[in-house]
């Protein structure tokens, strides 16, 4: 996968659109951090690929969600325990 600045995106644009016909992907880098992925994609495919990174964004959202639930010792409250933060958020939020 081939790294491109955000300098490098703004100077030499059709360069990098042809670039990405052949390698399909492109890693944006802002101050040598990754900031953005240019992916490939024609009429046939775009909904598909759109819905396949939603798809994968959700995911990581989960185990994201997941992997900190664990860490905070959430992972083991019981259903009556959920229930109770449920209604507790919802007497919040409806409150405000």
């Amino acid at each position: 996968m081939k790294f491109v600045t955000v300098r490098d995106l703004r100077g030499k644009t059709s360069e990098l659109w042809k670039e990405l016909e052949q390698e399909r992907e492109l890693v944006v880098t802002s101050n040598g951090k990754p900031i953005a992925i240019l992916s490939a994609t024609d009429e046939e495919s775009f909904e598909e690929c759109l819905w396949t990174l939603r798809r994968s964004r959700a995911s990581d959202a989960l185990a994201r969600l997941q992997r900190e639930a664990s860490e905070r010792g959430l992972d083991e409250l019981t259903a009556e325990e959920i229930s109770s933060e449920i209604q507790h958020s919802r007497v919040e939020r409806n409150a405000s």
